[in-house]
């Protein structure tokens, strides 16, 4: 029997695979010898795998070059983590230790960033002086397209002191704390905010936001002025064309503080009146948003935005008074509404409310699945809503099916290839055509046999890392995400032990086997997070070493969930765990890889998972659980998780086992938190859920039981995936918001004659 192709001799064996179009390989091998000799000053007695690493991204990058240089005078021109005892433990991934071979410093267009300091008044207008100055030094990256020799430029910032930072200080002894204080100003690009869906308000991180903000809008308006490429001089001095050619995007808040900063560069240094910089201001960004949990939404304390950004404080009350007016004109005599829709509120601690800034300093606001957009009409921006509702528009999330099909599952993407061409790749849509072989029993066999090869790789790995023994026959049953209360890692543990205990009962009785993996990482000061994820090792801890279960049931919690991972395990699965509670997932984009990758979905009908059921067809997904409105008609009714325990003998025998210790026997205690949350303030309702979740997941394990009906709604799924491609959501973003045609032509390459 011949040796089954290894991912790398798939992706050499179709052009589908060959992303970058490599003219030469002997010439390839010549700039990678070239560079490990001259650049890396090394040769292969001494070099190590980094500087081969460094070589090849080097001499690929050489390959970017001249289509990068040409993509940018072309838009001139033309004008276009580690678990440890089962407990999560951060460590510090000093990702720059090396060096970054794909970046590119461009200190010659360093631009200063000011903070603090205070604001003067004159007959000229408002002056922001006596600040701190951090200087922002550009690196850029280059973002090359699929076979069109477009390459684009991602820019980053790095914060640097400035030479004369506190110099002052040198003459009177401070030399010391001069120079250390330069670190200070350095720290705000040394480290990323981890916390996601949690708003954290500390003064390095509103630096942070405003430091990318402020430095950002600097180089766009140089560039706006200059009209040629590679150009410092100005020559457009009139912002009235600034909207057409400008648009900004703000991606949640956190750069919200570019209205504010926009309209300080408009009125205070280019001297437009208020009117006219709020025009321009307000066609120029749009706001996406991503989350509807309270806790998430950004709140600036007013005392912190005073010493740190005074001018943009004053700003931000001169929006707010105008707009209040403009509600107050809409909806006389209604003092309530006023309040709730201030960028200001009040309390013991005054805020800034973000996205109320977002919303009112926008032209579009756009949600990212269908449900997500018409909950913020309803709920959270309903008052926006009536006054502005031709603002509001939603744009469903998508994927890039180059990296999350083609890279990561060449042998799916050779197989659907063989059958329907490759011009899919760019145009997701095409993958429609499999749904005339869904009774194809050699397409079934094939895709089938993807999926097992996948399996086999992936339990290797597993074996590899976990020194666990896996069943790649087994369900592979995935939940990969962020740790967080809303995603319900907590039902899915509800659910392996309502296994293991069906398992203890009837030993005898026959049970799809399944392999339950769980990934992903905890903020780091989110409490329960963390006891979730010690709860799923615990409980693989008792089901793998029982030998009771034997190879029915293993559960692994997969360490340091990344994207590198997610390559793997993705291709790998079964069953995408989609689990959230109705009405708290904004979109989702795991739902959409797993779905592309021949992955059936248990899922409730929130975020993105009901347009994937409506394209696939309700009966090609497997849903459960309270919709939006059953879950507001419980919160009016009252939750009351005692009902539901005691109701449910195999639920009230779960909880009874955290309590008393059965597992962690060392410490009988260990769970009481998660406990005494599920029974006195689960605001996601877990055990709401759990009945019908568990009929679901029977459903999944009886269909598991017939390979070719599970395989054949595994290719209608497929085939109905292609709205979820990042293409049509970028188009869309491009038509609807930023109002450009999106353009699918290609440039010449350096070597073609234009």
């Amino acid at each position: 029997m011949s040796r089954p192709l290894s991912d790398q001799d798939k992706r050499k064996q179709i052009s589908v695979r060959g992303l970058a179009g490599v003219e030469n390989v002997s010439e390839l091998k010549k700039n990678f010898n070239r560079h490990l000799h001259f650049t890396l000053v090394k040769d292969r007695n001494v070099a190590t795998p980094r500087d081969y690493y460094f070589a090849l991204a080097h001499t690929v990058r050489d390959h970017l070059v001249g289509r990068w240089i040409r993509t940018q005078q072309h838009y001139y021109e033309k004008d276009p983590k580690k678990i440890c005892g089962g407990w999560q433990m951060e460590e510090a991934d000093d990702w720059l230790r090396y060096g970054n071979p794909w970046e590119k410093a461009r200190p010659e267009f360093t631009l200063p960033v000011h903070f603090y300091g205070r604001v003067e008044h004159s007959s000229q207008g408002a002056k922001w002086v006596d600040t701190q100055v951090v200087l922002a030094m550009p690196y850029d990256t280059p973002v090359p397209g699929y076979r069109n020799n477009v390459v684009n430029t991602m820019r980053l910032w790095s914060a640097k002191a400035p030479n004369d930072f506190n110099l002052k200080d040198f003459n009177v002894g401070g030399y010391i704390q001069a120079v250390l204080d330069r670190n200070l100003a350095e720290n705000i690009s040394r480290v990323l905010y981890p916390n996601d869906n949690f708003f954290e308000g500390k003064e390095l991180r509103l630096k942070q936001e405003y430091f990318v903000v402020a430095a950002t809008l600097q180089d766009i308006i140089r560039r706006f002025k200059s009209s040629k490429f590679g150009s410092r001089d100005p020559v457009r001095t009139n912002f009235d064309a600034f909207p057409d050619k400008v648009a900004i995007q703000l991606n949640d808040t956190h750069p919200s503080l570019a209205i504010p900063e926009l309209m300080r560069i408009l009125v205070d240094v280019e001297r437009l009146d208020w009117d006219k910089a709020w025009d321009v201001t307000v066609k120029t960004c749009a706001y996406t948003n991503h989350t509807v949990l309270p806790e998430a939404l950004e709140r600036w304390p007013v005392h912190l935005m005073e010493t740190l950004l005074p001018r943009h404080l004053q700003i931000i009350y001169e929006i707010n008074q105008r707009f209040l007016n403009r509600v107050a004109a809409a909806f006389p005599g209604d003092v309530d509404r006023l309040r709730r829709m201030s960028l200001v509120e009040e309390g013991s601690v005054k805020r800034i409310n973000m996205a109320h800034l977002c919303i009112a300093g926008s032209h579009a606001v756009n949600g990212v699945a269908r449900i997500h957009s018409e909950i913020l009409k309803k709920t959270i921006f309903k008052d926006f809503y009536e006054l502005e509702p031709h603002k509001f528009q939603n744009k469903t999330n998508g994927i890039t099916p180059r990296r999350w099909l083609v890279l990561c599952n060449p042998g799916l993407a050779e197989v659907i290839a063989e059958r329907i061409g490759e011009e899919y790749i760019s145009d997701l849509d095409q993958l429609r055509k499999l749904l005339s072989y869904v009774d194809d029993e050699s397409f079934i066999r094939d895709v089938a046999k993807v999926k097992q090869e996948n399996k086999l790789k992936f339990s290797a790995y597993l074996e590899r890392e976990y020194k666990v023994h896996i069943n790649p026959n087994s369900l592979f049953d995935v939940q990969v995400k962020r740790i967080h209360e809303y995603k319900r890692q907590l039902l899915n543990c509800l659910h392996i032990i309502t296994l293991y205990n069906r398992i203890k009962r009837e030993p005898g009785r026959f049970m799809v086997p399944r392999t339950v993996m769980i990934g992903g990482k905890a903020a780091p000061g989110y409490h329960m997070a963390k006891m979730i994820i010690k709860l799923i090792t615990a409980i693989g801890d008792v089901v793998n070493h029982d030998p009771a279960v034997g190879d029915r049931l293993r559960v692994i919690f997969l360490e340091n969930y990344r994207v590198s991972l997610a390559e793997k395990v993705i291709p790998a699965a079964d069953l995408s765990e989609q689990i959230s509670t109705a009405g708290t997932e904004a979109s989702g984009t795991g739902n959409m890889k797993f779905m592309l990758n021949g992955a059936l979905t248990i899922g409730t009908m929130d975020g993105a998972n009901v347009e994937m059921a409506e394209e696939a067809g309700e009966e090609n997904f497997f849903i459960f659980g309270m919709r939006v409105e059953d879950v507001e008609r419980l919160d009016q009714r009252g939750y009351n998780a005692q009902e539901y325990y005691d109701r449910i003998p195999e639920l009230r025998q779960i909880i009874e086992q955290l309590s008393s210790g059965f597992f962690s026997p060392k410490q009988p205690d260990l769970f009481k938190d998660i406990v005494n949350m599920l029974m006195h303030h689960d605001r996601f309702k877990v055990f709401a859920d759990y009945e019908d979740y568990i009929k679901c997941q029977d459903r999944v394990s009886e269909l598991y039981k017939n390979p070719r009906e599970w395989t054949r709604m595994v290719i209608r799924n497929i085939a109905t995936s292609g709205k979820f491609s990042s293409d049509r959501t970028i188009a869309q973003y491009a038509r609807e918001i930023w109002g450009v045609e999106p353009s699918r032509q290609r440039l010449p390459a350096p070597d073609e004659k234009i």
